[in-house]
């Protein structure tokens, strides 16, 4: 996350200026966060995500949000635009402006060079307060490898990998299940410089 402005900025303000804005930039803590554009392979993989996830909740009480749904972590008061979001039973916002999402069950991040230490460090240290959060996924830009925490009923997290074309994997909470051949559909791939490995 860069540094943001010297100058302390309220929750408030922050929504009035976003609200006006033309660019998207997260808020923690009086700071406002520009955030960086994305590549090509990372819109690929972002609407791939949202159109097969989408598809699959058809007939359930669920709606699913693709990068522009912001989400306000309210415990510890972190404001940011994860890429996939799924909402099942009643949305809660912040307000009447029906643009800051309150309780996200299932996010789902691109990982980028950028943001891959923040969105597995700090970021899910922030996303594991939301008490409505069953399921984070981090989803690979340059091998074919999603991973998946999954809240269990004593609080902590189940980790999973999948890793390969021909791999899935499932989000049960939401009836929904995740073929990597479909997610990384028209994704290009570095030359591998050695075998795939985790990231």
């Amino acid at each position: 996350m860069p540094r943001p402005a010297e100058q302390f900025i309220t929750a408030a303000e922050y929504l009035t200026l976003e609200r006006q804005a033309e660019t998207k930039s997260e808020y923690w803590n009086g700071g406002i966060y520009a955030m960086s554009g994305a590549s090509r392979n990372h819109n690929r993989i972002t609407f791939n995500l949202a159109r097969r996830i989408g598809n699959q909740l058809d007939g359930k009480p669920c709606e699913g949000y693709a990068n522009d749904m912001r989400v306000k972590v309210s415990p510890t008061g972190l404001y940011t635009y994860p890429d996939v979001i799924v909402v099942c039973g009643e949305p809660r916002f912040e307000d009447d402006q029906l643009d800051t999402l309150l309780n996200p069950q299932v996010i789902i991040e691109v990982l980028s060079e950028s943001t891959e230490k923040y969105d597995r460090g700090d970021k899910f240290a922030h996303y594991r307060m939301l008490d409505s959060l069953t399921d984070y996924l981090l989803v690979a830009q340059h091998q074919p490898l999603i991973e998946h925490f999954q809240r269990q009923t004593d609080g902590s997290w189940r980790y999973s990998v999948a890793q390969g074309l021909e791999a899935e994997i499932a989000i049960p909470a939401i009836g929904c299940v995740l073929r990597l051949v479909e997610v990384y559909q028209w994704v290009e791939f570095p030359e591998p410089r050695g075998p795939l490995r985790l990231v």
